[in-house]
Formats: structure tokens, C-alpha cells, sequence
């Protein structure tokens, strides 16, 4: 019984750190834990109920106690298409993958929709920089790169 648990609980551990936040990061990671939970839990003795119980227990704590620096799986899936804040700004967007693209990045179409690769292409321009890496669009890095891709 308890070897089962550990392997819920380590699983979840892997697995609970999507989000850039504390409450984003507990979210996925009770999510990803309950999965991988219920999975373990029907294979094993423990019922899916009790695997899902004890994997998102693991991964929400895990995800909550952890930060970006520790694990990082990227952003969650909610924060890449229209559900998410910079998309709403479409032309902050839009002006950021223009500029990734004539800088040599890869930000996919110039459509405003904060997609997985404009979040890619944002971390790869923002690493090449020496900037803080969170794959975020913001004005500051909209004035960053509309400026430098101005001078190409």
C-alpha cells in the first residue's frame, strides 16, 4: 500500500508545475496528480477514487511549494489560446510576433492570438537577451522589440 502511494505522490511531484504563479501551479498540478492518480490507482490496489484523492493531494501541494526556478513544464494550456490576458490584447500581441519575426524568431502566424509558439518564440527572444524568462507578453517588451526590430 504505501509503495503504491509513494509512486502516486512521486508521479504527482514530476508533474505539478505548469504556471508561472503559486495558485496556477497548485491548479495543474491537482489536476495532473489527480490523473496520474486515478491511473495508478486502477492498476494497482488502491481504487481510482483513492489514486486520484492522494495524486492531486501530492500535486497541488507540489505545485503550490515549488516555483519556476525548481520545475518547469511552461505555461498552462488555458494561458495559450483566447482564454488568456495578453490575448485579449490582440495588437500588443500581434506587434510583438511582427517584431519576433523580422528579429528571426518564430512567433507562428502575426494573428494577435498568444499561441504556443509566440510563447516560445517570446522565452527564446527573452533568453537570448538576459531578460526574465516567463514567456509573457508586456509593453515593455513590446517597446523592446518593436525598437530593435525597427533598426533590421
Amino acid at each position: 500500500m504505501y509503495r503504491k502511494v509513494l509512486t502516486i505522490a512521486v508521479a504527482s511531484l514530476l508533474l505539478g508545475a505548469c504556471g508561472s504563479t503559486p495558485g496556477e501551479r497548485a491548479v495543474t498540478g491537482a489536476g495532473i496528480g489527480a490523473s496520474a492518480g486515478a491511473v495508478v490507482g486502477a492498476v494497482t490496489g488502491l481504487t481510482i477514487v483513492q489514486g486520484a484523492l492522494i495524486g492531486a493531494g501530492a500535486g497541488g501541494l507540489t505545485g503550490a511549494l515549488t516555483d519556476n526556478s525548481t520545475i518547469n513544464l511552461g505555461e498552462p494550456v488555458w494561458k495559450w489560446g483566447s482564454g488568456s490576458v495578453a490575448s485579449r490584447d490582440r495588437s500588443l500581441v500581434r506587434n510583438i510576433q511582427s517584431s519576433l519575426a523580422r528579429l528571426g524568431y518564430n512567433p507562428g502566424p502575426v494573428d494577435g492570438v498568444m499561441g504556443q509558439k509566440t510563447y516560445l518564440a517570446i522565452r527564446q527572444y527573452q533568453k537570448n537577451n538576459d531578460l526574465l524568462i516567463d514567456g509573457q507578453p508586456s509593453k515593455a517588451l513590446e517597446q523592446r522589440v518593436v525598437s530593435e526590430a525597427s533598426r533590421v
